[in-house]
C-alpha cells in the first residue's frame, strides 16, 4: 500500500514539474481556443458563454452537437480550435507518460 502511494506521489511530482515546462505552450493554446470561441460566438450571434462552451467541447474533441456553427468563417475557426485542442491534449498526455516513466525509475526511454 505504501509503495503505491509513494509511486503516486512521485508521479504527481513529475507530472506537475512537466506541466510547468510545457505550461507556456498549453496556456497559449488555451488562449487561442478562448479567443476563437469568442469570435465564433460573435459571428454566430451566440452568448459569450456558449462560444466558450463550444470552443472547449470542440477542442477536447467531445463534440456534443448541441451548438453547430452555420457560417463558413465559424466552421473554419472550429477546425482551428480542433487542431489546437488535439495538440494541447497530446502535450498533456506526453507529460503524463514521461511522469509515469520517471516515477517508475526509468529516466530514459530506450531507442532500440
Amino acid at each position: 500500500m505504501k509503495a503505491s502511494r509513494d509511486m503516486r506521489h512521485r508521479f504527481y511530482r513529475w507530472f506537475f514539474r512537466g506541466l510547468g515546462v510545457v505550461w507556456p505552450i498549453v496556456s497559449g493554446l488555451m488562449l487561442v481556443m478562448v479567443t476563437l470561441g469568442l469570435v465564433i460566438a460573435k459571428v454566430e450571434g451566440w452568448p459569450l458563454g456558449e462560444g466558450l462552451y463550444f470552443s472547449f467541447v470542440t477542442g477536447l474533441t467531445i463534440g456534443y452537437g448541441d451548438l453547430v456553427p452555420k457560417h463558413e468563417l465559424s466552421r473554419i475557426l472550429a477546425i482551428a480550435i480542433g487542431f489546437a485542442g488535439i495538440v494541447m491534449a497530446g502535450l498533456i498526455a506526453a507529460v503524463g507518460v514521461q511522469a509515469l516513466h520517471k516515477s517508475l525509475g526509468r529516466e530514459e526511454i530506450s531507442q532500440n
